[in-house]
């Protein structure tokens, strides 16, 4: 069993991720590439793909594919970056469920709106069955899917209310965001605006930046997202007045 610190890291990194490699293989040739994930509710990687891309064929014919996204690291070795692999099969998002979860790979990647319409593209989506963690160097253990996935019944709750948060916290405390950003993330000012929420944290977007808010625990339900905002913004105003 993989350790609550492991999973929760693994997790953060894959909700906070701006880029990633993506393995695939053709004709047992394996092949990497960049990509810009955005992580569904459930955690899912979602890619936006072009055909026209050699890795995209590759999903087309062999779905099984792996994901590894990386941290930063605080020293000159970058072994000692934390880090994740995950292992899984990639699958078309049913043209039903497009739009929502193209909003939401969007909402992580906005200056991707210049091309995001283009024929060519369409959405992918990464079930993962895997995944190995490494908080640093020799610091490696593997975790189960069924560990890294977060509470469904949590996903779904978040899920619907999601809009509604989203509406209430840019229209009537776009200060307490803006103390989030600035104070707590260190991004800078900016008309700065909640676009996405899910159980594990919130994403903040100003022009084409997006920062990410990872929660202290995992969320399930509209009250928890306020409790862990509100925590945030305090924490952020004390930054910015020099007291925290």
């Amino acid at each position: 069993m993989a350790s609550v610190e492991g999973i929760g890291e693994a997790r953060r990194l894959i909700r906070g991720a701006a880029a990633a490699t993506l393995a695939t293989q053709a004709d047992g040739q394996p092949f990497a590439s960049l990509v810009t994930p955005a992580p569904g509710p459930d955690l899912s990687p979602l890619l936006w793909l072009s055909t026209l891309s050699e890795h995209t064929r590759h999903l087309a014919q062999e779905p099984r594919c792996s994901l590894l996204f990386t941290g930063t690291t605080e020293g000159p070795n970058p072994q000692t970056a934390p880090r994740v692999t995950v292992t899984g099969l990639a699958e078309r998002v049913p043209e039903a469920a497009v739009a929502g979860l193209k909003a939401r790979w969007l909402a992580r990647h906005p200056y991707a709106a210049l091309y995001a319409d283009f024929a060519d593209f369409g959405l992918w989506r990464v079930r993962i069955l895997g995944a190995l963690h490494v908080g640093g160097f020799a610091r490696a253990e593997r975790i189960r899917a069924a560990e890294l996935a977060p509470d469904p019944a949590a996903v779904a709750a978040i899920l619907e209310a999601e809009a509604s948060i989203v509406e209430h916290v840019n229209a009537d405390h776009a200060d307490a965001v803006a103390a989030i950003a600035e104070g707590l993330l260190g991004a800078g000012p900016g008309e700065w605006r909640v676009v996405s929420v899910d159980v594990d944290g919130c994403d903040l977007s100003e022009g084409n930046r997006t920062v990410r808010l990872a929660f202290l625990t995992q969320v399930s339900d509209a009250d928890a997202v306020r409790t862990a905002l509100i925590r945030a913004a305090r924490e952020g105003r004390a930054r910015i007045a020099g007291t925290g």
